[in-house]
């Protein structure tokens, strides 16, 4: 099976939650790993997201160390629209 790893940075202007993390997030960048595999027998490459991850800053008081924590696709989309949708400070 053929997978595929992509990275992208979303950017946060306003402090945040994810649904799984528990506790609030620091706005500003963040790192996000989507993994997809190669859906199998169809004449074009197409891939299926199977796991998303975000890169946070550790819980307190490892808060040099950096978190990969598994996420919901969704979830990531929700807190994006809330923050987008905020009123800017």
């Amino acid at each position: 099976m053929t997978t595929r790893t992509r990275r992208e940075t979303v950017h946060f202007r306003h402090p945040f939650r994810i649904k799984g993390i528990d506790r609030e997030l620091a706005s500003g960048a963040y790192e996000i790993i989507t993994d997809e595999e190669m859906i199998e027998g169809l004449s074009f490459p197409c891939f299926r997201r199977v796991a998303t991850m975000i890169m946070v800053p550790g819980a307190p008081p490892q808060r040099s160390a950096m978190e990969m924590i598994s996420i919901s696709s969704i979830d990531l989309s929700d807190a994006q629209r809330i923050d987008a949708s905020a009123p800017r400070d």
